[in-house]
């Protein structure tokens, strides 16, 4: 009766979409299981308010769709350099086809349950940096899948390096058979779970659980009060409830707190250097950074801290909404992107600043010279010798400390904002694509003795000698431990 009556009207019956071959090198990558949205974001300008009512008028406004939800994930998922899946329902609509069209563009590969209802879209009305109004558009009604897993997808999750559960509340996640894999999975893969009030819970055994502050409050709702330890008594709650072996709940501009199975006392995880306002997205990149992390190895202390730093990188760079489908790809826990963090400075009129070195055994020395170094302007780049360059320069039983932890430590240090490690024996071609206003070098230089110099005086820039802290040399370290003496 009712298929007739829908012919009757012309509208099609839904159409059960066949499940697609999948691609050879799907197996043993990620895969991301959840609700996929479309976003778009209305940016203009505010310069007026309206005569027929309070409110501001946003002119010349341009369109752009993005990825959202699970599907944004997936896309920050496959920064890591893996392939991604996303198993997710899509409809046959309009607002879906798109969706599966920026999918393509980011090479996702898709597993597309079929979607009984409308696709859901977020909409932002922005000037500038600011969001000034939202709406939805069937965000929060359910969609049921038009069919359930075939064994081949079901090996697909049972087989992955890892697995992040994207739950946005509209039904995936609580399907029979995606909850069958998911349970099949989670002994013996890496299962993240970035749960929603409206969702449904986590099946047993998964490895992190993600909810914000806000979520977790819904989640186990006995206290009401807000803060550090609140948050600390509702993740211990939450693993015994849910039966997983990390609860991380996430603080925002206060970074997060884990708290599992392996540890008495709960790990506190600060997040600093976060600069921008724009968050959308955050908790995507955060459980995308986390799941890579396991994928890789990990420890949930180390996933956790490396999820942290890769939010706050993203919301400074500027969130989901400077997202394009052309982005490059980059490691999520990679340190902040030089090039972007100098666009911005030089946009908003500040001074750029660079330094470099080898920054092996980072003593007191190098730390007050990088101090020194920020305060002449608006953000500092450290150029990084490699390991080769360093021992060409310092002899074949240097460096002490690899690069990529030199790197680390020099990145977490609050002077430094970004960190770019080059081969050769100078920096000329990382100062060529920077293009330092200040290169400052340490030591008993002149300025006419330093290489880079006139390079830097090319553009406009000026080079500035600082002296490094007296009685501070890595090489009279090494010497020291090396006859026993303290450093």
């Amino acid at each position: 009766m009712c298929a007739s009556v829908d012919l009757a009207l012309g509208v099609s019956p839904p159409v059960v979409p066949e499940p697609a071959p999948l691609p050879d090198d799907s197996a043993g990558g990620l895969v991301v299981v959840g609700d996929a949205l479309l976003d778009r974001d209305l940016t203009g300008a505010v310069e007026r308010v309206s005569p027929e009512a309070p409110v501001v008028v946003v002119d010349r406004v341009e369109t752009c769709s993005r990825p959202g939800g699970a599907a944004l994930a997936a896309v920050l998922a496959a920064r890591g350099g893996v392939p991604v899946t996303l198993v997710t329902a899509l409809a046959a609509d309009r607002e879906g086809e798109e969706l599966r069209g920026l999918l393509r563009a980011a090479g996702i590969c898709l597993v597309d349950l079929g979607l009984s209802g409308t696709t859901a879209v977020k909409s932002r009305v922005r000037a500038g940096d600011r969001t000034v109004l939202m709406f939805s558009q069937a965000s929060g009604t359910p969609a049921v899948p038009q069919r359930g897993l075939t064994d081949a997808e079901r090996a697909l999750i049972t087989g992955a390096r890892a697995v992040l559960v994207s739950d946005y509340g509209r039904g995936l996640a609580a399907d029979a058979s995606v909850r069958e894999a998911l349970t099949a999975a989670a002994p013996a893969t890496p299962v993240v779970w970035d749960p929603h009030p409206r969702g449904t819970r986590p099946v047993t055994g998964v490895r992190l659980v993600t909810p914000n502050s806000e979520e977790a409050a819904v989640f186990a709702p006995q206290n009401r009060e807000r803060g550090l330890a609140p948050d600390i008594d509702r993740g211990r709650q939450l693993i015994e409830e849910w039966g997983a072996v990390g609860i991380a709940v996430t603080r925002g501009a206060e970074g997060a707190v884990l708290l599992d199975t392996a540890r008495t006392s709960p790990l506190v995880v600060p997040a600093s250097g976060i600069t921008g306002t724009d968050t959308c997205g955050a908790g995507d990149c955060f459980a995308a950074s986390a799941t890579v992390l396991l994928a890789d190895g990990a420890l949930l202390s180390e996933a956790v801290t490396g999820a942290v730093r890769a939010a706050a990188a993203f919301v400074a760079a500027g969130a989901a909404s400077v997202w394009r489908a052309d982005t490059p790809a980059q490691r999520l826990d990679d340190p902040a992107d030089p090039l972007e963090i100098v666009a911005r400075v030089r946009a908003a009129g500040g001074t750029v600043v660079a330094t470099g070195g080898c920054f092996d055994l980072l003593h007191a020395g190098h730390v007050a010279l990088l101090e020194n170094a920020r305060l002449l302007g608006d953000c500092l780049v450290v150029c990084l010798n490699d390991d080769d360059s360093v021992g060409r320069l310092k002899g074949r039983q240097r460096p002490i400390v690899p690069v990529r932890d030199r790197a680390s430590v020099l990145a977490s240090l609050a002077s430094v904002d970004s960190v770019v490690v080059f081969s050769e024996s100078t920096p000329e071609n990382v100062l060529r694509r920077i293009r330092p206003d200040v290169y400052v070098k340490g030591g008993d230089y002149r300025v006419e003795d330093v290489p880079e110099a006139p390079l830097v005086e090319s553009w406009g820039g000026r080079t500035v000698i600082l002296p490094y802290v007296d009685g501070r040399s890595t090489t009279r370290m090494i010497e020291r431990i090396s006859q026993g003496g303290a450093p």
